[in-house]
């Protein structure tokens, strides 16, 4: 659990449909809506008319 008693998966949840920035092992970041995820914290980022699609294993950060 987080520091404020929720799961992660709750606060992605929470974040679909919103604005995310998303930071990577390597350095990128990602800006954009939160269009879905999975179990494994893979996550779908649209912006525009592009769609990312991010596997969790690559991600630091997600701030909503």
């Amino acid at each position: 659990m987080t520091e404020n008693g929720s799961r992660p998966l709750d606060v992605l949840e929470a974040s679909v449909g919103g604005p995310v920035t998303v930071h990577l092992k390597d350095g990128e970041v990602y800006e954009g809506v939160l269009s879905g995820y999975d179990q494994h914290m893979n996550l779908v980022v649209e912006d525009g008319d592009n769609t990312t699609i991010i596997r969790g294993d690559n991600v630091v950060s997600i701030n909503p």
